[in-house]
């Protein structure tokens, strides 16, 4: 047995002071007052530092300079799992962005792999398109972009064997029978890269799609007269979105009005890719950014730590629910809000240490340590 103490614990509900965090194998296994730890356990003083619930990303491209998408490798996957655990985050969902069928196919078999073959992070495989509507393709190559047809879903279905967890799509472009047989397969709907009306979002809303990808980057914009899809996520109850907390694919002040209200409805994701210079998807670094060659804005250079940190120091959000949007939140998303995104009996052990400004100290993951600055 494991036990933090000495630290200012996050639940993912509330700060407490003076309690230790008992963990053991690969679980948290109780929260108890510091003066009530077993005798036998191993006591790790945090020195009144944070420790909180690790974070989740559920759209990260690449990281620690490979792209998935350009390598389709082990090596890629696990370049990006060091980034993601560097910036707190335990579990992520690798993306690739709309490619052609065949490319698709080799990448759900080089997550299938890695998952059977190695101890990560990797929680599946998000797919951001191909099924979504030129007019708002963003980074996307235009080739590639297309309608879906019943049979090549039932092949992506087929091959994927449950490790395609979520997909970006343009509501106005899939039948229904396309987002039923998704749905039906417990595959995430998430309507982005899309121009659909606010009626049609809406209507797609009280169907099976039940998140939006990046609010607002690549999506028909809230105007007088068209609502459009950041008008349907606004006034839909239940529908989520991700949001890239960067200051540059969304304004601060754009964050911290969506954050007004849309509350438990709005989470973070890095959408983080990593600079490749060949291939079909160039992203060059350019400052705090990633650009095509072109320069249009191709991805973020964001940890999900410093997502966090931007959306408390410039969208005026309170740390606890800053916290949430990168732990609960997600983990929601993708139905694993009982076993991960707090620090509660019975939980996974995915636990990060972090210092008085927010700098990563440790992480741990599974009741492992697997990073320490």
């Amino acid at each position: 047995m494991i036990a933090f103490n000495n630290a200012l614990v996050f639940t993912g509900e509330r700060f407490v002071h003076d309690h230790a965090v008992l963990v053991e194998q690969d679980l948290i296994t109780g929260i108890v007052s510091s003066a009530n730890i077993p005798s036998y356990a191993t006591i790790h003083d945090l020195k009144g530092k944070k420790l909180v619930p690790a974070l989740i990303d559920l759209q990260i491209y690449g990281g620690n300079a490979k792209l998935f998408s350009h390598g389709l490798s082990d090596e890629s996957l696990t370049a990006t799992d060091d980034y993601c655990v560097s910036g707190g985050c335990t579990r992520f969902l690798i993306t690739m962005a709309t490619n052609s069928l065949e490319k698709m196919l080799k990448g759900i078999e080089v997550v299938k792999q890695f998952q059977q073959s190695h101890q990560s992070g990797l929680l599946g495989l998000h797919l951001e398109g191909p099924y979504i509507n030129a007019e708002k393709k963003g980074a996307h190559l235009a080739q590639y972009v297309r309608q879906p047809s019943a049979d090549e879903v039932r092949l992506l279905i087929d091959k994927s064997e449950g490790v395609l967890k979520m997909m970006t799509v343009a509501p106005e472009v899939c039948s229904d029978e396309v987002l039923n047989l998704l749905s039906d397969h417990g595959i995430v709907l998430s309507a982005g890269h899309t121009n659909a009306t606010y009626q049609q979002a809406t209507d797609a809303f009280n169907k099976n799609i039940t998140t939006a990808t990046h609010l607002f980057n690549a999506m028909s914009p809230l105007q007088s007269r068209a609502p459009g899809v950041v008008g349907a996520v606004y006034d839909h109850e239940t529908v989520n979105s991700s949001i890239v907390c960067d200051g540059i694919h969304t304004d601060f002040a754009a964050v911290s009005i969506s954050k007004k209200i849309m509350k438990e409805r709005l989470f973070l994701i890095t959408d983080a890719v990593a600079e490749v210079k060949a291939g079909e998807y160039q992203h060059l670094l350019q400052g705090d950014r990633f650009v095509l060659p072109d320069g249009t804005l191709s991805g973020s250079a964001l940890t999900m730590i410093k997502a966090v940190t931007n959306c408390i120091s410039y969208a005026g959000i309170d740390e606890a629910e800053a916290l949430r949007m990168g732990s609960l939140y997600p983990a929601r998303i993708i139905q694993a809000e009982n076993e991960l995104g707090k620090i509660e009996k019975g939980f996974k052990a995915d636990l990060v240490v972090l210092s008085k400004d927010y700098g990563v100290e440790n992480v741990m993951r599974d009741g492992q340590f697997i990073f320490s600055h």
